[in-house]
């Protein structure tokens, strides 16, 4: 069995996409005891990690892979089918894309089926091949099953295992989040391969498998979680704007509401970002009208976070001209360009949205300033024009509004400390982080303008 090879040090796992969650996933299977060989399509990101540069946030994910390498436990190939052939199981992590226009939504599978046709390529019998990408319910049976069977020649359950895990990280702890702090959910597509999934699993998840009915189930589960901080963020900010109409604490209404054990409500903010809590309520809209069945709930907490950045954008002017600045002249600094705090991850953050509104109000480029400590370079603030830097005093030097936009550790911090340099001490805090005096316009805190 697959298992036993894992306890004598030989099982060879191979992980498709080496993204985010790719590398966290090869760091856990390295440390499991496996042989690990990443497969990417980015030929320079494959040959950095051959000569033992991994570029990852977490300093145990760096460790575990650049030990590997060294000891001949991991290597990067852009050469799919070959890492197939040469390993017993495939793990897939590669992305499934969005397309969403004003009719409709589309699903991109292209880079999974792509995968799944270089794997197909390699596959043998007897190998375990595993989806870990987030996908909408039935991808697994429906779209990635059919590409193996026609690329191998071999029949899923009864010549291969082909089971769906989700991925269940958050890029900071991602590797502790495999190995320590969740149970790993696993689904097969017949009971054998469930079987054969979940005892691998078991020796890389401390805290176990979850082991659901079918691959459909496991997808849709994956979704539920994202939906559900989708709906409830939505939630906090409807009610953050109440509050704030009201006058009062949004902050201290929502601790004491939580100290009841059926009561979670989430943090408002300046919008949701990443490539999945943004994603996953239009793969549950777009598998629902396969179905004839209507979301509106998923659809409207979707359109609310959506519309928050604009609406952050909108109480920046609205600040400006409450405090007699000229907003055609005045400088902005944005604090915060990652989705979400102490990362470096950029995809779907609101400070984007937050920028668009500013620009599209008559704000010149030239007027924004962005800071980020994290994030070294952004080809979209290039195309247009707006500075990036990561010295936050340079940043919020004679500025005459920041807005606090991610809630990075960097921010927690006297607001005096930021205002200290500023031309105009104007500070919109869209996140709740900052240190705040009687001044400050906090989103959670019953003044915002």
């Amino acid at each position: 069995m697959l298992a036993d090879l894992l306890r004598r040090g030989e099982l060879v796992v191979s992980i498709y996409g080496l993204g985010y969650v790719g590398l966290a996933l090869a760091a856990a299977w390295v440390r499991a005891g496996a042989k690990v060989i990443g497969v990417d399509i980015d030929a320079a990101k494959v040959e950095r990690l051959n000569s033992g540069v991994v570029e990852y946030l977490e300093d145990d994910v760096v460790e575990a892979l650049s030990t590997a390498v060294k000891a001949g436990k991991f290597s990067a190939t852009t050469d799919g089918a070959v890492a197939s052939i040469r390993s017993h199981v495939k793990i897939v992590a590669v992305p499934v894309f969005l397309k969403k226009s004003p009719t409709a939504i589309e699903v991109d599978f292209s880079a999974l089926t792509s995968a799944a046709r270089a794997i197909g390529a390699g596959l043998k019998s007897g190998d375990l091949v595993i989806v870990e990408s987030s996908v909408p319910p039935g991808t697994t049976e429906e779209v990635v099953k059919p590409v193996l069977e026609g690329a191998s020649g071999l029949t899923a359950e009864e010549d291969f295992y082909l089971a769906y895990s989700p991925e269940r990280i958050m890029v900071g702890h991602a590797l502790k989040d495999i190995t320590e702090n969740y149970p790993k959910v696993v689904a097969g597509v017949g009971p054998k391969s469930a079987q054969v999934a979940a005892e691998l699993y078991k020796l890389v998840a401390k805290k176990g498998v979850i082991v659901l009915g079918s691959t459909k189930e496991a997808e849709f589960e994956k979704l539920l979680e994202g939906v559900y901080r989708d709906v409830n963020i939505a939630l906090a900010n409807e009610m953050a704007k109440l509050a704030n109409a009201m006058g009062i604490s949004f902050r201290a209404a929502r601790e004491a509401a939580n100290s009841q054990p059926y009561s979670h409500v989430h943090k408002p903010g300046s919008g949701v970002g990443g490539n999945c809590i943004p994603v996953y309520p239009y793969f549950l809209m777009w598998a629902a009208a396969k179905y004839g069945v209507e979301l509106p709930l998923t659809r409207l907490a979707r359109l609310i976070n959506e519309r928050q950045p604009e609406e952050v954008a909108f109480a920046v002017v609205r600040a400006m001209l409450k405090h007699g600045v000229n907003p055609s002249t005045a400088k902005i600094a944005v604090l915060g360009l990652a989705f979400r705090g102490d990362v470096d991850d950029t995809r779907e953050s609101p400070t984007y949205g937050i920028i668009s509104t500013l620009l599209r109000l008559g704000i010149r480029p030239e007027q924004i300033v962005v800071h980020d400590p994290y994030v070294k370079q952004d080809r979209q603030l290039a195309r247009w024009g707006v500075a990036l830097l990561q010295d936050l005093e340079a940043s919020v030097k004679n500025a005459d509004v920041a807005v606090v936009s991610t809630d990075h550790s960097a921010y927690r911090i006297e607001v005096a400390k930021i205002t200290a340099h500023m031309r105009t001490p104007l500070v919109i805090d869209a996140r709740g982080v900052v240190k705040p005096d009687p001044a400050t316009y906090s989103i959670d805190l019953g003044r915002w303008p």
